[in-house]
C-alpha cells in the first residue's frame, strides 16, 4: 500500500474547479477529485496552522490538547504530566506513528512546518524528514524536487507514506515573476464590488484589514510584489485576489509534476492520494485580507480530496459535516485496524466506500492565534462567538447563511435570536463535554488562559500602536471603542 498526502497550506476549497470556481486554478488536483470523493463540508476543528495540524496529527481538540496559539502557554500540545510513560503518546497515536506502527507504513515528511513554529510534536513518528528549510516561505520550487528525488529512489517500493506540504497559497504570495498572471483577464468573485470596497474603507478597522494587509500597516515587502499592502480600489483587490490564485496554481502545477513522477514509476494507478489544507484564506470575507484569523466559514473550511483506485467509487461528493481529526479513525476503519483511544474524530469510512450518511450534526470551530473565536457550523449556518476580536469591532454574535451568504456579508444574529439561542445550546452541550473530559490535571479551557495573558499571540502588546495608526489614517473613530473593549491592554 503506498498514500501520498499532499497537505497544502490556506488552501480555500471555493478556489478550486472541483469545488466550483469559476478560475482554472486546480487542473491537477481537479484529476485527483474526479478520480475520487471530494467532501464539501470539511473544516479544521482548530485554526489556523498550528493549531489544526496539532489537532490533525493527534486526532484530538485543541481545547483537549491545548495547542490553540502561535505563542505563550498554549503554542505547546499539553504535557502529559505523572502519567507519561517510557515513551509519550504521540510516539503512539500520532498520525505517521499510527501509521507506521499499526499499517506497517514507512512514513516520510517533505516540507518546512516543524520549524515554523517550533511544533517538532509534529513530526513524531517519521522515519524520513526532508526540511525544506524555510519555515513555511518556502515555494514549490524549493519543496518538489525533494520530493521528485525520493519518488525517483523509492516510489516502487511497497508500503510507504509520503506527506508532501505546499506552502505557496500562504501570506505572502510569492509565484515567481516568470510564472506571469494566467488570471489577469479572468472577472473577480462576484461578490467583490467597489460598493463592497467602499464599505470596508468607510466601516472596517482591524489587522490585515482593507488599509492594513501586511497585519499593522500596508507596508509592501519588496521581495513579494504580489503582495500589496492595502486595497483602495477594485484594481487592488485584483492583485490580492491574482496573488492568492497564482499561488494555487503554481503550486497546482508542481503537484502535477508530482503525479507525472509516480507514473513513470508505475505506481499512480494504485495510490491512495488524500489533498487537504490545515485553513482557508480570508480574501477580503469579515473585513480580514490575506489572513486566517476567524473561526468563520471561510478560514476554517478545508478541502478534502480522497481517491482510493479500486477501493472508492470515483467521482463521489460527500456532503456530510466532518472534522479534519475525523481523518485517523477513518483511516483506521478503512485499514481495518482498531482506533487509539484518545482519538476524538469520527470515522467517515462508510461514507467514503458506499456513499451513506456519516456527517455530524454541529461542528465547533476555534480560533484562538489572532482573536478569540468559537462558531457552531449546523445546516446552512455558523453562528460566530467573539471573546477577543482582534481590534476588528466584530460583533460579539454573529449569524450567517452560508448557503445564500457564503462570504458572509449580512449578520442575522439581531433578525434571528432563536437561532443564535440554538447555536448557543449547541455549543455549551459540547463544551460541557470538552470540560468533562479534560486529560487528568487540567481544569480549564485554554481559551481563557490565553485572554488571561494578555491575549491572542497576534494581537498581544500591539493595540496601542495600532490606535496610533488608526489616528494617522484618519480612522480616529475606531479609538473609543477599541479602547472601551480593551482596556487591560493599554
Amino acid at each position: 500500500m503506498r498514500i501520498l498526502y499532499l497537505d497544502l497550506d490556506t488552501l480555500r476549497p471555493d478556489h478550486l474547479g472541483c469545488y466550483g470556481y469559476c478560475r482554472n486554478t486546480s487542473p491537477n488536483l481537479d484529476r485527483i477529485a474526479a478520480e475520487g470523493v471530494v467532501f464539501d463540508r470539511y473544516y479544521t476543528s482548530d485554526a489556523p496552522c498550528l493549531p489544526s495540524r496539532s489537532a490533525l496529527m493527534t486526532g484530538t481538540f485543541g481545547i483537549h490538547n491545548g495547542a490553540i496559539n502561535h505563542g505563550g502557554s498554549n503554542a505547546e500540545i499539553r504535557s502529559e504530566g505523572p502519567e507519561r510513560d517510557f515513551q509519550n503518546t504521540l510516539s503512539l497515536d500520532n498520525l505517521p506513528a499510527w501509521l507506521k506502527m499499526e499499517a506497517g507504513l514507512y512514513p516520510v515528511y517533505i516540507g518546512g512546518f516543524g520549524e515554523r513554529h517550533s511544533t517538532f510534536n509534529y513530526y513524531a513518528g517519521f522515519r524520513e524528514i526532508y526540511d525544506t528549510g524555510l519555515g513555511g516561505v518556502e515555494s514549490a520550487e524549493d519543496v518538489t524536487p525533494t520530493a521528485l528525488r525520493w519518488i525517483e529512489q523509492n516510489a516502487e517500493r511497497d508500503n510507504w507514506y509520503l506527506h508532501v506540504n505546499y506552502w505557496d497559497p500562504h501570506t505572502p504570495y510569492r509565484a515567481p515573476a516568470d510564472f506571469g498572471n494566467p488570471f489577469a483577464n479572468d472577472p473577480l468573485p462576484a461578490w467583490l464590488t467597489e460598493n463592497e470596497i467602499a464599505r470596508q474603507l468607510c466601516e472596517t478597522v482591524g489587522p490585515h484589514g482593507i488599509l492594513d494587509q501586511d497585519m499593522y500597516d500596508d507596508r509592501v515587502d519588496p521581495r513579494y510584489p504580489r503582495q500589496p499592502g492595502k486595497a483602495l480600489n477594485l484594481n487592488d483587490a485584483r492583485r490580492v485576489i491574482d496573488g492568492y490564485d497564482c499561488g494555487v496554481r503554481y503550486m497546482d502545477e508542481h503537484i502535477g509534476r508530482l503525479l507525472d513522477a509516480l507514473k513513470r514509476k508505475g505506481v499512480l494507478d494504485d495510490l491512495v492520494i488524500i489533498a487537504s489544507s490545515d485553513h482557508g484564506e480570508n480574501l477580503g470575507e469579515l473585513g480580514m485580507w490575506s489572513e486566517h484569523g476567524t473561526a468563520d466559514h471561510i478560514t476554517c473550511r478545508i478541502p478534502m480530496i480522497f481517491r482510493w483506485p479500486g477501493r472508492l467509487a470515483a467521482g463521489q461528493r460527500n456532503p456530510g459535516l466532518h472534522y479534519n481529526i475525523d481523518l485517523l479513525p477513518t483511516l483506521a476503519e478503512l485499514l481495518e485496524l482498531p482506533p487509539r483511544p484518545k482519538w476524538e474524530g469520527r470515522s467517515y469510512a462508510r461514507g467514503l466506500l458506499d456513499g451513506s450518511g456519516t456527517g455530524r450534526s454541529e461542528l465547533i470551530l476555534s480560533q484562538c492565534c489572532h482573536g478569540c473565536q468559537r462558531a457552531v457550523r449546523w445546516d446552512d449556518w455558523i453562528y460566530i462567538r467573539t471573546y477577543h476580536d482582534f481590534y476588528h469591532l466584530f460583533d460579539r454574535e454573529m449569524l450567517f447563511n452560508v448557503q445564500d451568504d457564503p462570504h458572509e456579508q449580512r449578520n442575522l444574529a439581531a433578525d434571528r435570536p432563536d437561532l443564535c439561542r440554538e447555536a448557543k445550546a449547541r455549543y455549551l452541550d459540547w463544551l460541557d463535554e470538552m470540560m468533562a473530559t479534560q486529560p487528568d490535571g487540567y481544569f480549564w479551557d485554554p481559551m481563557w488562559e490565553i485572554i488571561s495573558e494578555g491575549g491572542p499571540y497576534h494581537a498581544r502588546g500591539h493595540l496601542k500602536q495600532y490606535l496610533r495608526r488608526l489616528e494617522d489614517t484618519g480612522r480616529a473613530w475606531a479609538v473609543p471603542e477599541l479602547k472601551r473593549r480593551h482596556p487591560g491592554e493599554l
